[in-house]
């Protein structure tokens, strides 16, 4: 899969802009300020239609306004046209021109893989960071496990407000809520065993990976969930998750809250026993997320059949010349990627003199 060009138009500082892509390496370079990762975030928000920047659709739109556009030509086995028009109250998606009512049906059709500075989040962050990574990848591989979240975070808002309802004294139908918890349950068991596989299948690439980066052995990645399983078959998550929920709805109802659930999920990353959150170095924190990074690309190959885009946004920068060309083994391997960086030089000659070029100026591209 490979991104042929993108058209950005009112997006950040672009007015607009137009890019053609090589189906290999490209590398976009420029002064701090100048729109680099403006352009990475755009094609980012083509394909998964939400920033991993903002949260707030309208900050994407160029001061003064009213709608962003977004249009690139994708081909995998054939060539398609995405667009996703971005209007201060809602989005439009279109594929080949038509418009698309579902995200589901939109996302799945270019996958991306970003690298960049906030990454170090995924290690130092809150717990909430992470399940957003998880739901992220996971959308992106399964239509399923999208509209599945999208229900659950329904269930879950609906639960809390009853929940508060009874905790305010207020008059429920306690069926509709039991009826409503076991609904909230089959689409847990859904999530977390998903969860879990996704987790194997990175901890089968990130070990290897790690060690071929840092020269360091033992890397793994831990899911962490608030109710304990013996293991993770359908029935064993339903029937623990429902005693969890049923021992300590007294609890709940104290603090109008749903307290166990795959909303409070979490993983960990570890080098033998050490945390890296609270005892690695920077260094090491930085090559376990590559690492993740770096697994993703080999799980899109297996679960997809493509590869993925891969979009690196002043990476090369952080690294020394060791873990430079390491990292290269990986990403120079018959993928698009694309690459920001303030100054060629920290990209080797090895690299550069294949790439396709793109210098920015002021949001604009130099001729």
């Amino acid at each position: 899969m490979f991104l042929k060009d993108i058209s950005i138009t009112n997006f950040r500082n672009h007015h607009k802009t137009r890019i053609s892509l090589s189906e290999n390496i490209n590398i976009i370079y420029g002064n701090n300020g100048q729109g680099k990762t403006n352009i990475l975030e755009s094609i980012y928000v083509l394909g998964l239609t939400k920033s991993h920047r903002s949260f707030i659709d309208d900050n994407l739109i160029k001061n003064g306004e009213e709608f962003a556009l977004i249009k690139g030509k994708v081909t995998k086995d054939l060539p398609y046209t995405l667009e996703l028009i971005i209007n201060k109250n809602n989005k439009k998606m279109k594929l080949d021109g038509e418009n698309i009512s579902k995200v589901s049906d939109y996302i799945e059709k270019m996958n991306i893989i970003i690298f960049y500075a906030e990454d170090l989040e995924l290690i130092r962050g809150v717990p909430g960071v992470r399940r957003k990574y998880l739901n992220t990848q996971l959308s992106q591989l399964s239509t399923n496990y999208f509209n599945t979240i999208n229900q659950f975070n329904k269930l879950l808002k609906t639960r809390n407000e009853y929940l508060k309802k009874i905790g305010n004294n207020e008059y429920v139908d306690m069926n509709y809520f039991d009826i409503l918890t076991d609904y909230f349950v089959e689409k847990s068991v859904f999530i977390y065993r998903m969860r879990k596989e996704y987790i194997e299948r990175l901890n089968k690439y990130c070990e290897n990976i790690f060690n071929n980066l840092s020269g360091l052995a033992n890397f793994k990645i831990l899911y962490e969930t608030s109710v304990d399983f013996d293991c993770f078959d359908k029935e064993t998550i339903k029937k623990r998750l429902k005693e969890e929920l049923n021992k300590n709805r007294e609890k709940e109802i104290r603090f109008k809250s749903t307290l166990y659930g795959p909303h409070k999920d979490d993983f960990t990353f570890q080098l033998g026993d050490m945390n890296l959150r609270n005892y690695g170095s920077q260094g090491q924190q930085r090559m376990a997320v590559l690492s993740l990074k770096l697994s993703e690309i080999e799980i899109f190959k297996d679960f997809k059949q493509t590869t993925p885009i891969v979009l690196l946004d002043d990476v090369f920068s952080e690294l020394d010349n060791k873990k430079k060309n390491n990292l290269l083994k990986y990403i120079d391997n018959g993928m698009q990627v694309i690459i920001t960086t303030t100054d060629l030089k920290n990209i080797s000659k090895k690299i550069t003199s294949k790439a396709k070029l793109i210098k920015i100026n002021d949001g604009k591209v130099e001729r």
